[in-house]
């Protein structure tokens, strides 16, 4: 079995325990055969996990399955994300020429650009950056770096996409930049994007920018922090995780945009204010505590600004209606929360 496979059996299982589905039809039939496909391939998961340990004597078995199935890019670059898209050529203003800016990875080039945005003040001199890796159908330009300035970097320049294209892009947003709203009923959540972890899930929320309305994205479920957790989000000695589980839970399907399935990306610790995706989506979640419980199992893109988690706060406290999904005990609001997603202007984040 792969470790692509095992990785997808191990976050679905974690999404159907921790999280819970939103159970919208009454299906027992799939359910019934889904079950049995899980439990074959956890019959089969267990055979590989005991074979490793056997092939793979010195490895620290402590260290957990989620995290053995993650990616060490960002791990490669000392802690941080450089992440980009494949088959991506981004356009725009070009600060430094690729025919003679040349690298061997993708992670070298981005960190090229973000060598270029680390100024307390002022905007990014590099936002955009373009690499080609491939040495079979890059040829010549194989290692070139194109480090590039958009004229808006809410909304990137494509200059082409698809399987022929032979570039890998990404984004930068410097410090105060990247930042989108949900807007709400009860206030507005500033939410700071993280394009070097989560490129595709940030392209995706830059194509709901486009869209005047955001209709169908709304708040489903809201459970506050109760006795388990701080106002900073730190858990009590002690005490359960849950529920409730601190969080509050929505959709970022519009209708009008096609959401193509997102996939795993990088995976944090779930901290408070952390914006990240259930599974592939469009389901996501805010969290309103620290979850180091979850370990490594969800796909974080944003960051919502430290003085705006009062509004997710005021949503956790609405009323709801006790509910079971998948023997998991939730909390649904009475009235979902519908939410628009807009740009935010520049706006300068606290150290």
């Amino acid at each position: 079995m792969s470790l692509h496979i095992l990785s997808d059996v191990v976050l679905f299982l974690i999404d159907q325990t921790l999280m819970g589905r939103r159970q919208i039809d009454s299906e027992p039939t799939r359910w019934v055969s889904l079950t049995l496909l899980v439990m074959g391939l956890l019959s089969c998961s267990l055979v590989y996990m005991f074979m490793s340990s056997i092939l793979r004597p010195n490895e620290d078995d402590t260290f957990s399955l989620v995290s053995e199935l993650e990616s060490t890019e960002a791990e490669e670059n000392d802690g941080g994300c450089c992440r980009g898209i494949d088959n991506l050529e981004l356009w725009g203003a070009a600060v430094k020429w690729g025919s003679d800016h040349k690298f061997n990875s993708s992670i070298e080039c981005c960190n090229a650009c973000k060598a270029m945005c680390n100024v307390k003040d002022g905007p990014c001199l590099c936002d955009s950056w373009v690499f080609c890796g491939n040495p079979e159908v890059c040829g010549s330009k194989f290692g070139e770096c194109w480090l590039k300035k958009q004229k808006d970097p809410l909304a990137p320049d494509r200059q082409e996409a698809g399987e022929n294209t032979i570039w890998t892009s990404g984004l930068i947003f410097g410090k105060g930049e990247g930042v989108v709203k949900m807007e709400t009923q009860y206030g507005t959540l500033r939410i700071k994007l993280l394009p070097e972890c989560a490129p595709h899930s940030v392209m995706y929320i830059l194509e709901l920018l486009t869209m005047r309305h955001c209709v169908g994205c709304q708040f489903y479920r809201a459970e506050g922090r109760g006795q388990s957790w701080n106002s900073k989000g730190h858990h009590l000695k002690s005490a359960t995780f849950g529920p409730p589980f601190a969080l509050i839970q929505g959709t970022l399907e519009a209708e009008g945009v096609i959401f193509n399935k997102i996939p795993t990306e990088e995976c944090p610790i779930i901290q408070r204010g952390s914006v990240a995706w259930i599974g592939a989506g469009p389901e996501f979640f805010i969290s309103l505590a620290n979850h180091e419980e979850w370990k490594k199992s969800y796909t974080v893109f944003g960051q919502v600004l430290p003085e705006d988690m009062e509004i997710a706060e005021k949503i956790a406290t609405l009323p709801t209606i006790p509910d079971v999904w998948n023997n998991v005990n939730v909390s649904v609001l009475e009235k979902p929360v519908s939410f628009s997603v807009r740009r935010f202007n520049k706006v300068f984040m606290k150290s």
